[in-house]
């Protein structure tokens, strides 16, 4: 994945260099500048009973850990603040919910079912 979106950036770097008075390098580089921003601000923590949820500045969620009600394992490619398809999604109040990719999903699950026991853990992790 990291190879894909280093790729991605830069690919439109070598044709800018390649093609320096061409308009298609430098709108090939907006997005994959927007793109890889994303991918490298994205990232979830757990504190003062809050779950935060941060990717760029598109997202950034609060959610009481005492609000989620489920957690499930997917692969769902939906646009979601996650760097990879292996994904869990949080469901939360009654009808919301948030699919991210935290690193170490066992570690993390375990940590949001020690603040909140009654989360239902349908990961199968």
């Amino acid at each position: 994945m990291v190879v894909a979106v280093l790729l991605l950036l830069l690919a439109p770097i070598v044709q800018l260099l390649k093609y320096s008075l061409s308009i298609g390098p430098i709108l090939l580089l907006l997005p994959s500048i927007f793109i890889g921003y994303h991918f490298v601000s994205t990232y979830y923590e757990i504190g003062n009973g809050v779950l935060r949820v941060k990717s760029g500045f598109l997202v950034n969620r609060s959610i009481p850990i005492s609000s989620i009600t489920k957690l499930e394992a997917t692969k769902n490619p939906i646009s979601a603040p996650a760097t990879s398809f292996d994904r869990l999604e949080v469901f939360y109040n009654k009808y919301e919910s948030v699919i991210i990719s935290p690193k170490g999903k066992r570690a993390f699950i375990g940590h949001l079912k020690q603040l909140n026991p009654q989360i239902q853990d349908n990961t199968g992790l």
